[in-house]
């Protein structure tokens, strides 16, 4: 009996729920549930849509936010006015950046072209995010390694003959821009007759293995034969021949001009002996190799590496295309002169000019 009554009651309560379920739409009774289930969707599609939005307006200021930038530097060799851009670099992106966005991988070729190449193509394995070259065959060698990562050149005169380009219009139209340490040459020649009337014949003294120092020697006896003033060449092709190359220099010449010269700059305290030795004048093409001679028309390094600085910071984080990035060259220059060597060689500095720090 108990089996009956369980029975019937079971019958009664799959009736109302069958009478429930078939509820028509007009009823009131709300929607169905695949209905549902589309709306909920719809809601959370509208959500990640809204959220999207939201990242993509804000991803200039978020996206990079825990960004840390590999920067791999190439740095020719040791010597005050390379050692001057590079520290400007660093300082420029550490003020824009913060120190703890940045990772600098900083290398030292000891004036090797070959030690360049390897670090360079370092670098490339590394992935690093931008290579700062400083100096010529750094710019060089990294142009060679990579044509995608950004590079920047700092302390390179030229970059036409350094990358050498027939048709340089200010930009490279390639992965490279930077800074140019190029002072107007015209007034570097203007200073050896204004401090020298009297020198009939300029001894001009660099590095055979370096284009950019050629470039500027070139400049420089262009400016010579305007005035009527005989030069004469006098190349080493590394720090082994300079002693003998300045020597033979000293013997027939009046005075000397030396131009941003990195195997020069890293001899100066040679230079320095045979100028004292030979009581003979050197105008320098920058202060470090100024340290041997007795005036330069001096830019200055430091700044010139810190406007690389910026220039990064605009190609890393603002997106800056690197091809059509104009190079950048130093703002002022100033006369300066070696109160010492002046001293020693007997030589009067006219007004005009700042003792050299």
């Amino acid at each position: 009996m108990k089996r009956k009554i369980i029975a019937v009651l079971m019958a009664v309560a799959m009736t109302v729920s069958l009478a429930a379920c078939g509820s028509s739409p007009d009823s009131g009774s709300g929607s169905s549930s695949s209905e549902s289930n589309e709306s909920n969707e719809k809601d959370a599609d509208d959500s990640k849509d809204s959220a999207d939005g939201q990242d993509q307006e804000g991803s200039g200021q978020t996206a990079d936010s825990g960004k840390v930038y590999n920067i791999g530097i190439c740095q020719l060799v040791e010597h005050e006015a390379l050692d001057a851009a590079t520290k400007g670099f660093k300082d420029a992106l550490i003020e824009l950046l913060g120190e703890d966005k940045l990772n600098f991988e900083e290398q030292n070729a000891q004036n090797e072209q070959t030690n360049c190449a390897t670090i360079c193509n370092g670098f490339v394995s590394n992935n690093v995010d931008l290579i700062l070259a400083n100096a010529t065959p750094a710019l060089q060698s990294a142009s060679a390694a990579t044509n995608k990562i950004p590079i920047l050149g700092t302390s390179v005169t030229d970059y036409a003959t350094a990358l050498g380009m027939s048709d340089f219009s200010g930009t490279t139209g390639t992965n490279i821009s930077g800074t140019s340490d190029l002072a107007p040459i015209e007034q570097q020649e203007a200073m050896i007759r204004e401090l020298f009337p009297d020198a009939k014949k300029v001894g001009i003294i660099y590095c055979s293995a370096e284009p950019n120092s050629k470039f500027q020697a070139e400049q420089m006896e262009a400016a010579l034969e305007k005035d009527g003033i005989s030069y004469e060449e006098f190349t080493a092709s590394d720090s082994n021949e300079i002693q003998a190359v300045v020597t033979k220099a000293c013997s027939s010449s009046d005075c000397l001009y030396v131009p941003t010269d990195n195997t020069m700059a890293s001899s100066v305290s040679l230079l320095k002996d045979l100028a004292l030795q030979y009581k003979m004048p050197i105008v320098a093409g920058e202060a470090g190799i100024c340290e041997g001679g007795v005036a330069t028309l001096s830019i200055s390094y430091y700044d010139l590496g810190y406007a690389t600085g910026k220039m990064a910071y605009e190609v890393l984080v603002n997106g800056a295309d690197v091809s059509s990035m104009e190079i950048e060259y130093a703002e002022a220059t100033t006369k300066r002169y070696n109160k010492e060597i002046c001293e020693a060689l007997g030589i009067k500095i006219p007004q005009g000019y700042e003792e050299l720090e």
